[in-house]
């Protein structure tokens, strides 16, 4: 009983931390773009002040019960996600759930979000969020696929599929997986410029173009939810290139609140400096046309993701 206690009380400060930190991030975001166009811009936590407007409010529109339901469904994935990814390695409070073949699970979760988004914006009938869901769709399917064969060279290569075996092998070998196969980290990375959907991503929303694309019908808490739906989302990304490339965090020689202290200031670091490079993308990038973005991930993502299956094949001994 006491072990159930510990997951459960685990799994709530987890989802706590995800929410927090996505929702800081996405405030750091804002705030470092103002700078860099010469502006003040909002304080560092006016996503916080926004969600308790939008929680504040209430609508009077209905789009039938998908258009209910796709919040939920998005708020659901994110959570259901998160519980299967590893936070802090060897940490009571943050190691979730890590069965068996997770990471193959995780690929199918990780597209449940956009699939319940896609389903309720369809139902509310607004031309704006259908064109953006086609967008959304299709601009899926071209970073899906770099962002894939990334994930399958690191399975040939390290022979597991669980992320706790990923973070085993980077503690006992002291090498982190981003030097073992750089061609997989290159394709992750630039795949997660597509999941981020920030400029030149940004096709989807298409600010000034679609009127906030899919989401162009929901408001108030609709809104707000899929607001930290979204946030719990960047939070996972961030966490799974950390497991997956750069060792995880925690896993230290302190124990107790100190060892958690630091794993967590370490997966903060971490995190952060992964964030940045979707943010100053954006910054110094104009939007691209759908086509253009599909073309973009079926060219260079695409060619150093087959690159690194080719490497890992390479590394198991398959051409000797």
């Amino acid at each position: 009983m006491e072990g159930i206690l510990f997951k459960i009380f685990g799994a709530f400060i987890t989802a706590l931390l995800a929410f927090t930190v996505g929702m800081l991030f996405g405030g750091l975001r804002r705030k470092v773009i103002a700078r860099a166009q010469n502006r003040v811009g909002p304080p560092v936590y006016q996503n916080f002040l926004d969600l308790l407007k939008l929680q504040s409010k209430t609508t009077n529109i209905a789009h039938g019960f998908m258009g209910h339901m796709a919040p939920v469904w998005i708020i659901i994935a994110a959570m259901t996600t998160l519980m299967f990814i590893p936070v802090l390695q060897g940490d009571l409070w943050f190691e979730n759930l890590t069965m068996k073949g997770d990471l193959i699970f995780l690929l199918y979760m990780m597209v449940f979000g956009n699939l319940g988004m896609a389903l309720g914006a369809g139902q509310s009938g607004n031309p704006n969020s259908v064109l953006g869901v086609s967008r959304g769709l299709s601009q899926l399917v071209g970073f899906e696929i770099p962002y894939f064969l990334a994930i399958t060279a690191l399975m040939l290569q390290f022979q597991t599929t669980t992320i706790a075996e990923f973070l085993n092998i980077q503690a006992e070998t002291g090498v982190w997986i981003v030097l073992q196969n750089p061609f997989a980290f290159i394709a992750a990375v630039l795949a997660s410029l597509g999941m981020f959907m920030y400029a030149p991503f940004n096709i989807v929303g298409a600010p000034a173009e679609l009127a906030s694309g899919p989401r162009a019908e929901f408001g108030g808490k609709y809104l707000g939810t899929m607001m930290t739906g979204g946030a719990v989302f960047a939070f996972i990304k961030l966490v799974l290139m950390v497991d997956l490339f750069l060792g995880g965090a925690g896993n230290n020689n302190l124990e107790g609140i100190a060892g958690t202290a630091v794993g967590l200031l370490e997966l903060l670091l971490k995190t952060f400096l992964f964030y940045m490079i979707p943010v100053f993308v954006a910054i110094v990038s104009p939007r691209y046309r759908t086509e253009q973005a599909i073309r973009f991930f079926w060219k260079w993502p695409t060619f150093f993701g087959i690159l690194a299956i080719v490497w890992a094949l390479y590394k198991n001994g398959t051409f000797n």
